[in-house]
């Protein structure tokens, strides 16, 4: 092997990283390639890398020897301590300039550590989040870059030429931001697409216990959903489930158990929210909906003792029940998204970030797994107003809102009456009410808290930013609470 031949390198060969390699190679890049366990190597190389320029070496060392100058270097392993071992393997090896990128789905924090410091050592550090599965990686994913913006002019070329391209061929993949900013945008995609497949089974639920659709019937409804505002990469996927069937020729997904697995994105997106005071309510609920799926005993149990209703949904249309909940997803849909831009938002400001709204749009519009239609009319939103202080505010969202919230409602009492259970949607619809309402019963909430600890209120007849207390029975004192804040 020639010395310092190879454009780029990248240590992990699971199923992302081999189809990232095969990604690059396709575009005309030399990469080396590195694995813990070298027999993965050779075995790469000898199959699926058969044929191509990619080149297998066998230490970390070896590895970096292979690389022109500045050394370009991907990591795809799991997030967390193995991230900063294997970046430790590498550091004796690597040069001022050089640049490592982690491209797992690590915690925007260790990349914020990371960026500071690699930087102390003078090495350039990006954390990039990667979205679009095995299929996504091999042949165009959505890709998240941030990290130190020294790095980008190095990784720019490479990272634009192989994620996905929207229908003009501008690239799902710009420099998102400072220190932990791509891997934080990475991160609120997962709680969006833990949100969006939440709200597709509480539509498959209430469509199945309120109609009794079976799967060839749910795959016609999907395959129609997937024509119009609903288009996205998991209604086509989910229409694809629905039609295929086992060994017996009955549907697959009726014999699949419900219980939902994670990997812990969901529950970070939650987490930032209540840390920062976001009402991300809708990623919440998609998390904890998953935890309850895992009490399979519990709720085979409780369904044996905890009555709901006992009468069947008499519906009189079913094609127009059919529309209301699309309705409902569409409309709880969009409020899952502008939850999220709520959460990037307060993320930027807290952060020091400058954030291109439009642009994650544009990211997430091709390649990665929340990929839909809708996301071009985010885009558009931001391309007219950059400053948007929400989504809901932009005439596309609120007009569509409007237009859909009572057949949303009417979804929803169904749900209700049949004993569905649809977190997701309810939260949605709450937090719509919640936020179309000029005043919120926060008054008397306010008016407790100052009751029993003394922490003041702000009153409506005075300039905001004064406190006030009340001394509510007579025995109480004076003295307001200046630290406790509850």
């Amino acid at each position: 092997m020639e010395k310092g031949s190879c454009d780029i390198g990248l240590i992990g060969l699971a199923v992302m990283g081999q189809n990232l390699v095969l990604n690059m190679n396709d575009h005309g890049y030399k990469v080396a390639v590195f694995n813990r366990t070298t027999s993965k190597v050779d075995e790469f190389i000898n199959d699926e890398a058969k044929g191509t320029q990619v080149v297998g070496t066998h230490s970390p060392e070896e590895l970096c020897a292979a690389l022109k100058l500045p050394r370009r270097v991907m990591i795809m392993v799991k997030a967390g301590d193995v991230v900063d071992k294997t970046i430790d393997s590498l550091l004796p090896y690597l040069e001022k300039g050089d640049i490592v990128i982690d491209g797992g789905n690590s915690l925007y924090t260790d990349s914020d550590r990371r960026t500071k410091e690699l930087a102390e050592k003078g090495i350039l550090f990006v954390g990039s989040g990667v979205s679009g599965g095995e299929e996504g990686a091999r042949f165009g994913p959505s890709i998240m870059p941030g990290g130190n913006p020294e790095a980008w002019p190095h990784v720019k070329e490479i990272f634009q030429a192989i994620s996905a391209k929207v229908e003009d061929g501008t690239p799902c993949c710009d420099w998102v931001g400072e220190g932990g900013a791509g891997h934080y945008v990475k991160m609120v995609h997962n709680g969006i697409e833990y949100g969006d497949m939440q709200l597709i089974g509480e539509a498959y639920q209430l469509l199945k216990d309120g109609l009794g659709l079976s799967a060839d019937e749910f795959e016609a409804v999907f395959s129609e959903w997937n024509k119009g505002e609903l288009d996205s990469f998991l209604i086509e996927i989910s229409t694809t489930i629905f039609g295929k069937k086992d060994e017996d020729g009955s549907p697959l997904v009726d014999k699949i158990l419900d219980t939902a697995g994670q990997k812990g994105t969901g529950k970070w997106t939650a987490i930032s929210a209540l840390d920062l005071g976001q009402p991300v309510t809708l990623i919440g609920e998609s998390v904890f909906a998953r935890c309850l799926s895992a009490l399979k005993d519990e709720r085979v149990k409780a369904s044996k003792v905890l009555e709901g209703p006992t009468a069947k949904l008499s519906i009189a249309d079913k094609a127009e029940f059919i529309e209301q909940v699309r309705r409902a997803l569409y409309c709880s849909k969009m409020i899952s998204y502008a939850q999220g831009y709520m959460l990037l938002r307060a993320a930027e400001k807290e952060m020091g970030w400058k954030l291109n709204m439009g642009g994650v749009a544009l990211m997430w519009r091709g390649g990665c797994i929340i990929r839909s239609v809708f996301l071009g009319d985010i885009k558009k939103a931001y391309d007219k107003d950059p400053n948007l202080e929400n989504l809901l505010f932009d005439s596309f969202f609120s007009s569509a809102l409007n237009k859909y919230q009572a057949s949303w409602r009417k979804a929803l009492i169904a749900a209700i009456e049949a004993g569905v259970p649809t977190p997701a949607f309810s939260t949605a619809l709450a937090f719509y009410d919640g936020y179309r309402t000029a005043r919120l019963p926060a008054n008397l909430l306010q008016a407790q808290r100052d009751f029993f600890g003394a922490h003041t209120y702000e009153r409506i007849d005075k300039p905001r930013g004064e406190f006030f207390h009340t001394n509510w029975t007579g025995r109480g004192g004076r003295v307001s609470s200046s630290t406790y804040n509850a």
